[in-house]
């Protein structure tokens, strides 16, 4: 069997920017991008807690007591809530988590592009939560060179071009 080979992500550094100075950081994207990846990246790098609410004991755990689950045990590291969307009953108990203890990089969100949309998710984050916005793997990220398309497009250079010329 093959082993998986994972990609590094630019969006890894923002995700810890702003856990350096947020206490709430989700990751937002479509489905398939690599979100819950980085997010047990970020939580191995720090010796978070990964939680996910795929599972539908851990679902059921969070909607029985939102607060028992969001005030776990961490071993200092972040508490990461993969999936948070599926339980909304989680935002309050979040809210009131980091209004007590303000530290930065407390918890990590993954959620799909709905998230930001979720019922209570704005009004129990504001100012308390920074969203990286988390896309499909660029050409860049591919062939672990930096990305120059965007650049390239805005140059005014001709519209033809050769493989490799955005290196």
């Amino acid at each position: 069997m093959a082993s998986l080979v994972t990609i590094p992500r630019r969006a890894t550094r923002l995700v810890d920017e702003a856990m350096s100075d947020t206490p709430i950081v989700a990751i937002n994207g479509p489905r398939q991008v690599g979100k819950s990846t980085l997010a047990q990246q970020v939580a191995r790098e720090r010796g978070g807690v990964i939680v996910t609410l795929d599972d539908e004991t851990q679902r059921r755990a969070a909607n029985d007591d939102a607060r028992a689950f969001v005030e776990r045990e961490s071993n200092g590291g972040p508490i990461v809530i993969d999936e948070v969307q599926f339980a909304p009953v989680l935002f309050r108990s979040l809210k009131a988590a980091v209004d007590r203890d303000r530290r930065p990089g407390r918890f990590l969100l993954t959620g799909s592009t709905r998230l930001l949309s979720a019922d209570g998710f704005a009004d129990a984050f504001v100012g308390r939560i920074e969203v990286v916005e988390l896309w499909p793997l660029s050409q860049g990220e591919l062939d672990n060179d930096p990305d120059g398309f965007v650049d390239w497009a805005f140059s005014g250079a001709p519209t033809a071009f050769a493989s490799g010329e955005f290196s």
